[in-house]
């Protein structure tokens, strides 16, 4: 567990410096779980009970829809992968929290991770975790409405070029706001 407490601390540091014991007493109160791929972590129209941060893998945010799903975020490792909305209100969504590989994830439960929240420390990495969620959250709003899907594709592939072998492409098409169809359309013109 001490390797998965520097972890956690390599990805906080930029945002907010605690020291290793912090992380170390951090995630004695969750385990390392390892999922198959396809594996569902949250169903739609049920509550997140847990929390999952990604150590090895990818998956995905869904928000089912019409009967169909839509990708609304694209989740690897350092990410959390996690429908933080019903975590935090504890309601059931129409989110679904997908493995689209072999994942090895940490994983802490609601109230552990709510008692946690309640140190000192805690309430501080809470806070620097929701910010950062929001923060790219309005980011990717804004990347919706002001640049094309072949822009936002382009940048996705230039940040993470890794995503065309590790995502399924209906899912990156579905994260981009257009059909599988269009996605090799775009797919061949930047070939």
């Amino acid at each position: 567990m001490k390797e998965i407490a520097k972890e956690f601390k390599a990805i906080f540091d930029p945002f907010y410096q605690a020291p290793i014991e912090v992380w170390e007493y951090f995630v004695q109160h969750g385990e390392v779980v390892e999922k198959q791929k396809n594996d569902i972590l949250k169903r739609y129209n049920e509550r997140a009970d847990v929390f999952y941060f990604i150590l090895k893998g990818s998956g995905g945010i869904l928000l089912f829809s019409n009967n169909n799903y839509i990708c609304i975020d694209l989740c690897y490792e350092g990410d959390l992968l996690v429908d933080y909305m019903s975590f935090l209100t504890n309601q059931p969504t129409e989110i679904e929290v997908i493995c689209f590989e072999k994942c090895r994830l940490f994983s802490i439960s609601r109230e552990k991770f709510f008692e946690l929240s309640q140190t000192n420390y805690g309430r501080i990495i809470c806070q620097t975790a929701a910010e950062n969620l929001f923060i790219q959250k309005q980011m990717q709003q804004i990347e919706i409405l002001t640049k094309t899907a072949k822009q936002r594709y382009s940048e996705m592939l230039e940040k993470q070029p890794h995503i065309l072998q590790r995502t399924p492409n209906k899912h990156i098409a579905s994260y981009l706001g257009i059909t599988p169809e269009s996605l090799s359309r775009i797919r061949k013109k930047l070939l």
